[in-house]
């Protein structure tokens, strides 16, 4: 039986991969900042700090895993306040991450999947899927992090032979979701006008269980060591498309009109959301040949059906607020 330990466990990410994880057999162990409850098919808990500063003096000596699939981060914030935002990516990101590292090695740990963004490399594709070759330009301190822990770790790998795989995923979408995917639900659930209509560029996207499921490949596939992978659905939308699937799966008229693309631009610079609105009208396209070829995985899931599960629970979660939802 495969021993994984999987920080960020009771996250977004982190829950769907340790039922998979144990639905196939693995004996999971959860680390997390706050006690758990008991949980089926978690092993135990280990309770850890803010950047896992002290872990080895809190890792019990008796818990070993023969690969750490690393979830926890300090993840995208959007309009952050702090002076210096760099720093403090830094301390979760990568000091954090070595440090799980360091004492997964310690207590025999064989492999360590770090789980990494596509904005280690850039926000935008510059015309082309991006590929695990193309040279890293990350925009912002989250992305840097992630590219600055990318390389630690490598080195680590290399100083200590501990079997390092990175998986730098785009944006994740699945029940429980937040942020602004939930946003866009919720606008096309109430037939809100969306002024996306004129925006035709594709963004790769990612199931959370096609997620979960390309990192098990990484932690128990022979060949994934030493290997960064980039991993999507394999079928990139637009937002007109998106939007017409959620619309569908819905039950709502979709409402789009289209604003032109330096409009929108315009209209972000003066509010302040430049950034958020390059990431709308911008391509983020990324190839995941290397991943399909080397392991030979295939997302097992089609976009229409993790839009659907998504939509599914939305309906649950929402069903007293949502009138659509109640039938």
């Amino acid at each position: 039986m495969t021993r994984f330990i999987v920080t960020g466990a009771k996250g977004f990410i982190g829950q769907r991969l340790c039922h998979m994880l144990v639905s196939h057999g693995g004996f999971v162990i959860g680390l997390t900042r706050r006690r758990q409850l008991p949980c089926k098919g978690i092993h135990k808990w280990v309770k850890v700090s803010a950047d896992f500063v002290g872990l080895d003096r809190a890792w019990p000596r008796n818990i070993y895993g023969d690969c750490v699939i690393h979830l926890a981060a300090r993840v995208h914030v959007m309009r952050d306040k702090i002076t210096d935002p760099l720093s403090v990516y830094r301390k979760t990101n990568v000091d954090g991450t070595l440090r799980i590292a360091k004492i997964a090695y310690d207590t025999g740990g064989r492999r360590f999947v770090f789980v990494s963004s596509i904005k280690a490399v850039a926000e935008t594709d510059r015309g082309k899927p991006l590929k695990e070759t193309d040279s890293p330009l990350p925009s912002d301190p989250y992305g840097l992090s992630k590219l600055e822990a990318e390389r630690a770790l490598l080195q680590f790998g290399h100083d200590t032979g501990m079997e390092i795989v990175i998986v730098r995923s785009p944006l994740v979408y699945g029940p429980e979701v937040r942020a602004n995917f939930l946003k866009l639900i919720h606008a096309v659930a109430r037939s809100i006008p969306l002024p996306l209509g004129a925006i035709n560029t594709r963004r790769s996207m990612v199931f959370v269980d096609n997620l979960a499921h390309a990192l098990m490949c990484c932690a128990i596939h022979p060949l994934a060591s030493g290997q960064t992978f980039h991993v999507s659905d394999g079928q990139d939308l637009t937002l007109r498309e998106l939007i017409q699937i959620l619309s569908r799966q819905l039950n709502v008229t979709m409402r789009l009109i289209s604003v032109p693309v330096p409009v929108l631009k315009a209209t972000g610079w003066l509010v302040g959301r430049s950034a958020a609105i390059d990431r709308l009208v911008n391509s983020l396209q990324l190839d995941t040949s290397h991943l399909m070829g080397k392991l030979g995985w295939n997302p097992p899931h089609s976009v229409e059906e993790g839009l659907l599960q998504t939509i599914l629970w939305y309906c649950t979660a929402h069903r007293k607020n949502n009138e659509l939802c109640r039938s």
